[in-house]
């Protein structure tokens, strides 16, 4: 057993060796005399590109989100919901006065009860597009959504100003 580890051992050393010895010469370009070559490419006209319009950086435009618990908001929103609806609770649990008018829009224009709208949206965390479709199929969800939010969005720049 003795002799067969130390025959493994010399032919790893043998071998080391033997690549210490030839590595240099294997990385060496014996043909010095090879130039490189280089193509002169075709002479063609300048192109002349346009120059660079200076671009701005675009403006962030900071917008005043109200929140949904906001006088004004909650004024226009019982204009929405159905007559009797605390519109304290309807406001609870969004975020901004942006997503419970959209809601609230979404709710009177499709005639889904807003209740069934918002624990979609908020409890169940589906889009509003979805719970839109899962109630009126054959509604067309993202123009309903679209409308929604552009009638909030017109709410709410008015009662921004």
């Amino acid at each position: 057993m003795f002799a067969r580890t130390s025959m493994v051992v010399i032919g790893i050393a043998g071998a080391f060796a033997l690549g210490m010895a030839v590595g240099p010469q294997l990385d060496a370009n014996p043909r010095n005399d090879v130039a490189p070559v280089i193509a002169a490419a075709p002479a063609t006209e300048p192109v002349s590109l346009p120059a660079p319009s200076p671009r701005r950086a675009p403006s962030a435009r900071l917008e005043r989100v109200l929140p949904a618990s906001a006088q004004p908001v909650q004024k226009q929103v019982k204009l929405l919901l159905n007559r009797g609806t605390d519109v304290a609770d309807a406001a609870d649990g969004f975020a901004n006065a942006r997503e419970l008018m959209t809601v609230a829009y979404a709710a009177r224009n499709t005639e889904i009860p807003f209740v069934l709208l918002k624990h979609r949206v908020l409890n169940q965390r589906k889009s509003l597009a979805v719970a839109i479709q899962e109630f009126k199929p054959e509604l067309n969800e993202i123009a309903e959504v679209d409308r929604a939010r552009a009638e909030a969005k017109a709410d709410l720049a008015r009662l921004s100003s």
